[in-house]
């Protein structure tokens, strides 16, 4: 299934990529669980992933604290502020992490909405990642202190799928956005 999703990603056109960023923008910024947050644990996409950076600068001008993961070598996940697009520098993986100071695994709890990327999600609001296991570490961290941030993924309208095969450490998420709008789920 994963390598299906990231094969129709690769046949994204860049012009496709771009207006498919703004409206997924658009559409998440309506969010209450957004509109409400003071601080959202984000991500910078890459490549053909369903853009995050107009959505990034968009809740920095609000005055929304952002965290943006640091990508650590055993896979877990560090935090850094988000400081605007000139202080991001790339990472293994082809990532892009912030140049600013880490504040620690820990620093997602203080996060009131979580952006996951994500390949898919199903009918039940199960995510399929791409199978690293960091956000798997992440969603237990948040369960293990009892913290109940609202989890969002961004993705296209076609990976938003029937069912998704799930492993006993899966997290479902509440709510998944698409250029053409928003679903909810009773996570």
């Amino acid at each position: 299934m994963r390598g299906e999703l990231l094969g129709a990603r690769r046949l994204l056109r860049e012009d496709d990529v771009r207006r498919a960023a703004e409206a997924l923008a658009r559409q998440a910024l309506g969010l209450p669980e957004l509109a409400a947050a003071g601080t959202v644990a984000a991500y910078v996409s890459v490549g053909r992933e369903p853009g995050t950076r107009a959505l990034l600068d968009a809740l920095r001008t609000r005055g929304v604290r952002v965290l943006l993961p640091v990508l650590q070598s055993d896979n877990d996940l560090d935090w850094a502020p988000y400081e605007g697009a000139d202080r991001l520098e790339p990472a293994g993986r082809g990532l892009l992490e912030p140049s600013g100071p880490r504040l620690g695994p820990d620093a997602v709890l203080g996060a009131d909405t979580v952006l996951l990327p994500g390949l898919a999600v199903d009918a039940r609001g199960m995510r399929l990642g791409r199978g690293g296991g960091s956000y798997d570490r992440v969603l237990a961290r948040i369960e293990a202190a009892g913290h109940h941030p609202a989890r969002v993924v961004l993705l296209y309208a076609n990976e938003v799928v029937a069912r998704v095969p799930e492993e006993p450490h899966d997290h479902p998420v509440h709510a998944v956005v698409t250029p053409q709008g928003v679903t909810r789920f009773t996570a």
